[in-house]
C-alpha cells in the first residue's frame, strides 16, 4: 500500500473515493479557471481536510448538467488517515450538491480510470405532454408518446463492438471510436422511461446522442432499422441531435473484485424516488 519516489518525496497512500453529485450545479467534472467544476469543489474540500493541496483523478469525466450516482476518484496523500476523516471532513466542506459516500485506502497500482473494466450510465426520460416541474434538471423530457418496444428493437443494432463515430461529439478526444456496448435496456414505468447502458468505455456525448436517435424511432420519425444505417455510416450528421444532459447519470464504474470497492448503487431504488417525485 505504501510507495516511494512519488511527488510527495516520501511514502504516500493512495485513497479511492465514491461520490454522487447533482451535475446541474456545476460546469462539468473537469477543473476550470473559474473554479466552477465538480473537480474544483472536491479538491478544495479535500485540500481543506488534508491541510495541503490535493489533486484528484476520476473514472470518467462528466459534462455540464450530467449527474453521478457513483463517480470514483483517487488521490495520493502522505499521512495515514481513517476513511471517515475523508468522508466526514470532505462532506463538511463540500457544497450541498456533492457527497462523498465512501473512502478506501488502495494499492498504488489502482487507477480510477485505467483500472476500470466498464462503466454504466442511466438516462431517465419523462415521457408526458407536460414538462417536468419537481424533476426539472434531473430527467430528460419528450412530450409525445414514445414506443419503448420500437426503441428496444432499434437498440439491438448497437449491441456489440462497433465504430460509434456517428454518435460521437466533434470535440471528443478518445483515441478510438470503437467501443463495446454490452447492454442497452429500455424500460417504462408510468411516464418515466429508463435507458440503461453498459460498455467498456464511452465516447463524449455517446449516450445522449444514442438517446436522441432512439427518441426519433420511438416517436415514429424513423424506423428501427435506421439506427443501424446511421451506425454503419459513421457520420454524425446523419444522426439525431444530442439529447439534454439533465437525464444522464454516471450510475456505476466497474472494477475487478480484487479491489474490494463498494458495489454499485441500487438503480431501482433511485428510480422509485424519481417516480414518487413525479
Amino acid at each position: 500500500m505504501l510507495r516511494t519516489g512519488n511527488r510527495f518525496g516520501t511514502r504516500a497512500l493512495r485513497i479511492a473515493l465514491g461520490l454522487e453529485y447533482d451535475g446541474a450545479a456545476f460546469c462539468g467534472w473537469q477543473t476550470q479557471p473559474d473554479g466552477c467544476a465538480v473537480q474544483d469543489a472536491l479538491e478544495r474540500a479535500l485540500s481543506g481536510v488534508a491541510g495541503k493541496n490535493i489533486e484528484t483523478t476520476c473514472a470518467g469525466r462528466t459534462d455540464a448538467g450530467v449527474h453521478a450516482l457513483a463517480q470514483v476518484v483517487h488521490f495520493d496523500f502522505d499521512v495515514e488517515r481513517s476513511p471517515s476523516a475523508w468522508i466526514r471532513g470532505g462532506n463538511a466542506l463540500l457544497p450541498d450538491a456533492i457527497a462523498v459516500n465512501w473512502a478506501r485506502a488502495v494499492s498504488p497500482d489502482f487507477h480510477a480510470r485505467f483500472s476500470a473494466t466498464g462503466r454504466r450510465y442511466v438516462y431517465w426520460l419523462l415521457n408526458r405532454a407536460q414538462r417536468p416541474g419537481l424533476l426539472r434538471g434531473r430527467v430528460g423530457w419528450f412530450y409525445r408518446h414514445l414506443d419503448e418496444q420500437a426503441m428496444q428493437q432499434a437498440a439491438q443494432h448497437l449491441i456489440g463492438s462497433h465504430d460509434f463515430s456517428a454518435f460521437r461529439a466533434a470535440e471528443c478526444q478518445a483515441k478510438t471510436p470503437v467501443k463495446t456496448l454490452r447492454q442497452l435496456e429500455i424500460c417504462r414505468r408510468s411516464d418515466l422511461i429508463r435507458f440503461e447502458f453498459a460498455a467498456d468505455a464511452f465516447l463524449q456525448h455517446m449516450v445522449r446522442n444514442i438517446v436522441g436517435a432512439l427518441v426519433y424511432v420511438g416517436s415514429g420519425r424513423q424506423p428501427a432499422g435506421w439506427i443501424g444505417e446511421v451506425l454503419e455510416s459513421r457520420d454524425r450528421n446523419r444522426a439525431a441531435p444530442t439529447f439534454a444532459a439533465s437525464g444522464l447519470y454516471l450510475a456505476a464504474v466497474e472494477y475487478d473484485a480484487s479491489w474490494a470497492l463498494p458495489s454499485r448503487p441500487d438503480i431501482a431504488s433511485i428510480e422509485e424516488l424519481l417516480i414518487a417525485a413525479e
